[in-house]
């Protein structure tokens, strides 16, 4: 730009803040590049240290309250409420009651009675609890058998339903290590080994799986959207992702070796084997992916409407595409499999997944729902130099977020001339040039999404965030700091049903101590989540807008 720069050229005032608009850009650009080369150039530092048998610069990571790396629009987007602190007498549940007495002693003559004064008192008792069970024998000579009383229903085993319900809900509902549980229950004079424990913890929960399996299809029959997202987490270690299917009646969690359509497309399945179609959709994605035209016409060569197991469809493109190459393959796949999943009759299909911007959950649902603050998070990632940018880019901000809240306050009262008013204000709002080219990119790229972000003016019970699933992602997250990963197959199961099973009965309402010991002691006294769902979904329909109810 310097070189084609003409001095005369700078006439009028206007051209003169053309001119100082670009030098600024082209500042904050050379800024920018100057910073990663200082980034670049340190790791090499330390890399020639390192081979030379020094050591680098220490990695010390940043202070969280470092302003320049928080990405949070937590100020921006809330307006801060009122708490008024409710009393918790009244939900406290006493279970014994004691006199207390004035001694007689200091009392006068006159000194009348005037009732009680409650003061509830909080505390626990964890201690063994241990039975001695004496079964009746019996033994008849005639037949040569002996006839041997149960135990109770409830009891299996060498350890009661108390401690078999205890030991889930303190690994999975209070996140806390199999070593430190067993020192907590080896201190209460609970003699159980290590390898007891954590086979009571991962082992022999079919009735909890078959109930997690039960909730989750009901959670997707409970709206026509769900909120997704994965994050990462070890198995046997190796690398898998844990990913995160909710809305505002469950949670549930699938872990996978990848993160890829297909994968995606497993989990909203619940796991189920393959299936690949090819009809019209499937060729019209091939279209989207701009695959030759030579694969498109061998592929309508294939069985129209078939549906094929995987063996079956991945030896077909073996004989028939052998040419294709690995990513032009994955496509196809994708392809086939979304093709196969909307014409899914025996499971519910989701119509609309709310999540960020990641590739792999785009093109499984006829629509898709972008979060709001994921968008918002690209823009607090500008970092400019130029104190102008900066004013630029907080003056923007404070636009964005306010146009955000208009949003939640139409979500409450949805009508026709809102829906209009927020269409063309979004339009207004993100076609604004401000000069400071990498906000303009920014503003360009927010326009761009705007059917999927703009999609609650359509369907206002969309949420316009995906933080439901963000936060379930951050309990595995959680879980991963402590517990690190699992090492077997039934131990990643375990750990996405009670999970599931935790965090489905916190939006139930539902105590999950009370929940598993009702479960491990026979009684079922507690309804099954899946039939929660689908009343509390019956009283919300949340699906309203799509014509249909629950």
């Amino acid at each position: 730009m310097l070189r084609s720069f003409d001095i005369s050229a700078i006439i009028d005032l206007d051209r003169a803040r053309e001119a100082i608009g670009k030098l600024l850009n082209l500042i904050e650009g050379l800024q920018q590049e100057n910073q990663e080369l200082k980034r670049l150039n340190q790791l090499l530092r330390d890399e020639l240290r390192r081979l030379n048998g020094e050591q680098g610069k220490p990695d010390i990571k940043p202070s969280s309250k470092d302003k320049g790396k928080n990405f949070s629009s937590e100020k921006e987007r809330k307006k801060r409420k009122q708490r008024n602190k409710k009393s918790k007498k009244d939900r406290i549940k006493t279970h014994h009651k004691c006199i207390c007495k004035v001694d007689p002693d200091i009392l006068p003559e006159d000194a009348k009675f005037k009732g009680y004064q409650p003061v509830v008192v909080q505390d626990v008792i964890f201690s063994a609890s241990n039975t001695l069970f004496l079964k009746e024998k019996y033994y008849s000579p005639s037949l040569n058998k002996t006839y041997l009383a149960p135990l109770p229903p409830s009891y299996d085993g060498e350890f009661g339903p108390g401690l078999k319900a205890l030991v889930p809900k303190l690994y999975y509902g209070s996140n806390i290590t199999e070593q430190k549980i067993l020192d907590l229950l080896q201190d209460a004079d609970i003699h159980i080994s290590a390898g007891k424990l954590s086979d009571m913890l991962i082992k022999n929960h079919e009735r909890f799986h078959a109930e997690k399996d039960a909730l989750y299809e009901a959670g997707l029959n409970s709206t026509p959207w769900q909120n997704i997202d994965d994050t990462s987490m070890r198995v046997n270690a190796q690398n898998h992702f844990c990913h995160i299917v909710c809305n505002p009646f469950y949670t549930a969690y699938f872990t996978a070796p990848n993160k890829t359509r297909l994968t995606v497309l497993d989990v909203l399945k619940n796991l189920a084997p393959r299936t690949f179609l090819i009809n019209e959709e499937a060729l019209r994605y091939i279209d989207i992916f701009k695959l030759p035209k030579a694969v498109a016409q061998e592929l309508s060569a294939l069985p129209l409407g078939q549906t094929f197991d995987e063996p079956t469809f991945l030896n077909l493109l073996d004989q028939r595409l052998p040419q294709l190459g690995p990513q032009q393959r994955t496509h196809l796949l994708d392809a086939a499999a979304v093709a196969a999943y909307h014409a899914v009759m025996e499971f519910p299909v989701v119509s609309v997944l709310l999540c960020d911007d990641a590739p792999q959950f785009k093109l499984i649902t006829r629509q898709l729902s972008l979060c709001w603050i994921h968008d918002g998070r690209h823009y607090k990632k500008l970092d400019p130099f130029i104190n102008h940018h900066r004013k630029l880019l907080d003056g923007f901000l404070d636009t964005y977020w306010d146009y955000y809240r208009e949003l939640l306050t139409y979500r409450e009262a949805p009508s026709d001339s809102q829906h209009i008013r927020l269409d063309h204000l979004f339009d207004e709002i993100f076609s604004t040039a401000t000069g400071y080219d990498a906000l303009d990119q920014r503003i360009a790229k927010t326009k761009a999404k705007k059917h999927s972000l703009l999609l609650v003016l359509d369907h206002p019970e969309l949420p316009l965030h995906n933080n439901d699933a963000e936060l379930s992602a951050r309990g595995r997250v959680c879980k991963r700091v402590v517990s690190f990963g699992t090492r077997v197959q039934d131990g990643t199961k375990a750990w996405d049903t009670f999970m599931s099973l935790a965090a489905t009965t916190r939006k139930l309402g539902i105590n999950f101590l009370d929940y598993l010991y009702d479960r491990i002691s026979g009684l079922c006294s507690i309804p099954n989540q899946a039939e929660l769902i689908t009343q509390r979904a019956a009283v919300l329909n949340l699906g309203a807008s799509w014509g249909q109810g629950p």
